[in-house]
């Protein structure tokens, strides 16, 4: 009798019940902890003084051409969502052997210096060395930022009729990546269209920075989420199970980008699962959503309100073409999907 295969997970996150699990298990209690590890909550926050400090780690494993400075945005994103400013960065380096010589590792710095610049943020530590067993650069970051404690946001101060509001669209980072990772899609869309795809990485761009201080600024913030792996449906299931909240989602106010909607069409993926760095979703008061698009429009940047909070019990729900269904959920990312044994 053939012996049965033991489970393992697929790439990508694990599965939200069960990383839930583990933190409930593993994790202590501590008073000085203000936001602790938890499902939609995207850094910790640490009494630190007259501030909170925030603290984010995160590993950058694809888009090996820029991978240094999309480690530091990344983490930089979750610190801004929390209503922080991202101030200094500490990266581990693990680099291929046989592959990687001075160039490489110059390259890579360079990059996190650029991007360091951008933000303000400074470079102040972490660990480089070359790696047995991998074959790709992967660049774990970790970013530390401040936060005064009245301006503090998290998914905990989200009340039932609050409204959600999308920045810029979807999917930046999942469209660009296919397009730079990928060299087999010239059968199926021209350089032009690619080259678009490609470029989305810098313009709109993937950094939240700029609109999250726009939006605390501009009202009462009570939560914002950096959707990331899963896309936005699995960032709006995060920052719902982190409120102990439904939400009631509207499927023709989701601005989806022109080079993403090709792209989902031609490669048969699902926008709404698709890596969604560059976007950022804001919860605020109904009476303020109108006051925080205007304030992002003003410096550039779109958004628009696409869901409501209401009852947790009434589920999260997604209003298309004049059906009511539940929000799809993506147990892994559409880009993870794809790449399976294609990269390259």
């Amino acid at each position: 009798m053939a012996e049965e295969k033991e489970f393992t997970y697929p790439t990508g996150k694990l599965p939200m019940e069960e990383l839930s699990r583990l933190l409930s298990r593993y994790t202590r209690k501590d008073p000085g902890i203000i936001v602790a590890p938890g499902i939609g909550k995207d850094a910790t926050v640490i009494s630190f003084g007259d501030k909170y400090l925030v603290a984010k780690s995160d590993p950058i494993t694809f888009a090996a051409d820029q991978i240094g400075w999309y480690a530091v945005h990344i983490n930089a994103n979750d610190v801004a969502a929390m209503g922080g400013t991202p101030r200094w960065f500490l990266a581990t380096l693990l680099l291929p052997e046989g592959k990687t010589g001075p160039k490489e590792v110059e390259e890579i710095f360079s990059q996190i210096s650029g991007a360091c610049g951008e933000l303000g943020v400074i470079l102040c530590g972490g660990h480089t060395e070359i790696s047995h067993g991998i074959d790709r650069p992967i660049v774990v970051g970790q970013m530390l930022g401040e936060v005064e404690k009245e301006k503090l946001v998290s998914p905990d101060k989200i009340r039932l009729g609050d409204e959600i509001i999308l920045t810029k669209g979807i999917a930046i980072e999942g469209t660009a990546l296919i397009a730079r990772e990928l060299k087999d899609l010239h059968s199926l869309l021209d350089e032009g269209i690619l080259g678009r795809c490609r470029d989305l990485l810098h313009s709109p761009g993937i950094s939240v920075v700029r609109e999250a201080r726009i939006a605390s600024q501009a009202a009462a913030v009570h939560a914002m989420h950096d959707p990331t792996e899963g896309g936005l449906a699995t960032g709006l299931f995060e920052l719902a199970d982190a409120a102990a909240v439904g939400l009631w989602v509207e499927m023709d106010r989701i601005h989806v980008l022109p080079e993403t909607a090709l792209l989902c069409e031609k490669l048969k993926l699902a926008p709404l699962g698709l890596l969604a760095s560059g976007a950022l979703l804001i919860a605020a008061a109904a009476r303020d959503s109108e006051r925080i698009i205007r304030a992002l429009a003003a410096e550039g940047i779109s958004a628009s309100v696409i869901a409501r909070v209401w009852e947790r019990e009434k589920g999260v729900k997604l209003a298309e073409r004049g059906k009511i269904t539940d929000l799809p959920s993506f147990a892994r990312d559409e880009v993870a999907r794809l790449f399976e044994g294609r990269v390259g």
